[in-house]
């Protein structure tokens, strides 16, 4: 009963699906009272379908775990106390308090005199983002400074997270169905199938044959052999960090021609690098690297080890500094080897008498330096590329993937710069998460596109996941609403891990066919058999499960490196 429920959904979709020449050998062995051999059938039936829902329900479970870690109270000021409550209970006019690397559950006005947001996660810019009082923030956007009050303008279910939760739902209703390769091989050989049975029965006059022909054609290298060796390459692609929802992605991988990759934390770390450093009034760079880069010790923020980076790299001996003060998002001023060090913005040099007049900040950022009253340079930083990025590409291109394009929301400029870095001709910057899905969307409709893959690690790219035929999110740097929306999570901070996934897709993908074609062509030649009258129903069930075991064994090599 269930798989005739299934068949007829199948039908109903208009589609022809393995399991309709099943039914009809089950519903035929009744028929004739070939009891045996309609139970082999579904025996094997069975155990094909338990093995894809096995497969699937353990890498959802795992998916689950990775999102259930994103934080689901917030902090509420009231009557002096702070009382966490959960999300869904925050009201417009509620003050959330939010301590340092916490998420900002709901979108709100600063309460305090700043506040200092990483809001990569959104916007794809890597560098914190300085917010005076009464500036809107949004939900999704993390914490980079010290605590901070924000009153709620709106109910968390309203807020820009919830909004993108929704925009992710949208493009998952919106995605074209996924056809099992199965199910195309299906819609030729069921026809086949029904020709050499009815053809069988009516030449001979003995619908028995017609059956024993039904039999042996139950597609059990479609059923079992292609679920097995893609299950296969879900488990390889597991021991990789590699976690997809069954074998589906594993299938859109080996004929993926097009992958689309965001920019922050995707190609790059995510985190600021050093790019340039420039001195004057009389200082060598080095030696205004090393009293930046002293001074920067006492900061917990990214920039500053970022410089604090280049300088031990460069091999500068660097010094304890003293008489620290720090202004979250703005700058640091002390004293190094007895002179007076001033690093950040113009704003906070020009608070500390210093004036910096023509600098314009790059696309990745700017860091001004300032010496005993006087500007003395200036440190320009880049997101760092991953060291790992330029082979990806070339292994993605080597394993037939035609068209390989960043889909960012950062600046062109920055995005440009990693692209050309990394020989990528095609790129898509400054887009919105909408933005994002309008460019999926697009790589689909271009002539000979195939399937697309989309890779993406912020809250900003979840849409995108969903909309793509693959979604894959590395989510090394904890679980966000992206693990939910895609259909592979890479859990190390990889990404060749990506190419991994692709490659696995791809030899998986040929061992399948492989198994099928020959599965297939053992199976007609048992049917012309059978049809001839020399092979019957019990027979020929049991022929086919010596068919089925070789098909198996053949695909159980995907589980192999």
């Amino acid at each position: 009963m269930p798989l005739a429920v299934s068949a007829v959904r199948t039908l109903a979709a208009r589609r022809l699906g393995v399991d309709l020449i099943a039914l009809l050998a089950i519903v035929a062995a009744l028929a004739f009272g070939e009891y045996l051999a309609g139970a082999i059938v579904a025996l094997m039936l069975a155990g094909g379908n338990a093995l894809e829902a096995a497969a699937g329900s353990r890498a959802r479970r795992e998916l689950a775990a990775l999102v259930a870690r994103a934080p689901v109270t917030a902090h509420l000021r009231r009557d002096g106390d702070i009382v966490d409550v959960p999300v869904g209970e925050v009201v417009a006019g509620d003050v959330v308090m939010v301590r340092a690397g916490e998420v900002l559950p709901v979108d709100g006005t600063v309460e305090v005199a700043e506040a200092v947001l990483d809001e990569s996660a959104l916007t794809g810019e890597p560098l914190p983002v300085v917010h005076p009082r009464g500036d809107t923030v949004r939900s999704g956007t993390a914490n980079a400074g010290p605590a901070i009050d924000v009153r709620a303008t709106r109910p968390a279910s309203e807020g820009a997270y919830a909004a993108l939760v929704r925009l992710v739902r949208q493009a998952e209703s919106e995605q074209a169905p996924f056809v099992r390769m199965a199910d195309r091989y299906a819609a030729f050989f069921l026809p086949l199938t029904l020709a050499l049975a009815i053809g069988a029965g009516a030449l001979s006059g003995d619908p028995v044959r017609a059956l024993a022909v039904l039999v042996v054609a139950t597609p059990c290298p479609l059923i079992l052999a292609a679920p097995v060796a893609l299950l296969s390459g879900v488990s390889r692609a597991a021991r990789q960090g590699v976690v997809t929802k069954g074998s589906g992605p594993i299938e859109q991988l080996g004929r993926a021609r097009t992958v689309l990759l965001d920019k922050t934390g995707t190609l790059t770390l995510g985190t600021p690098g050093v790019a340039e450093v420039t001195a004057g009034d009389g200082l060598a760079p080095d030696e205004m690297l090393r009293l930046v880069g002293s001074l920067e010790q006492l900061s917990p923020n990214v920039v500053g080890r970022a410089i604090v980076q280049e300088a031990r790299t460069r091999g500068l001996a660097l010094t304890e500094p003293t008489d620290v003060v720090e202004g979250a998002g703005m700058g640091i001023e002390g004293r190094v080897d007895g002179r007076l060090v001033s690093a950040g913005n113009p704003r906070w040099l020009a608070r500390h008498g210093i004036t910096a007049t023509g600098d314009a900040a790059p696309a990745g950022g700017l860091v001004l330096v300032g010496v005993d009253g006087r500007l003395a340079g200036r440190v320009v930083l880049h997101d760092t590329v991953r060291a790992d990025a330029a082979g990806s590409i070339a292994r993605l291109r080597a394993a037939g993937v035609g068209t390989v394009a960043i889909v960012t929301g950062d600046s062109v400029g920055g995005a440009g710069a990693v692209a050309r870095e990394l020989g990528i001709d095609r790129v898509h910057a400054d887009l919105t998460p909408a933005g994002k899905v309008d460019a999926v969307r697009a790589a689909q409709r271009a002539p000979g596109g195939g399937p697309v893959v989309m890779v993406g690690d912020g809250i900003n790219d979840a849409p995108a996941l969903a909309a793509a035929d693959v979604g894959i999110a590395m989510a090394a740097g904890g679980a966000t609403v992206s693990s939910e929306a895609a259909d592979v999570v890479i859990a190390v901070d990889r990404i060749d891990r990506v190419v991994d996934a692709v490659e696995i897709g791809r030899r998986s993908l040929a061992i399948a066919r492989q198994s099928v074609i020959a599965g297939m062509g053992l199976s007609l030649v048992a049917m012309v058999a059978a049809a001839l009258g020399h092979i019957p129903p019990v027979a020929g069930a049991v022929l086919q499960e010596g068919i089925d075991v070789a098909v198996i064994l053949n695909a159980l090599r995907a589980l192999r490196a």
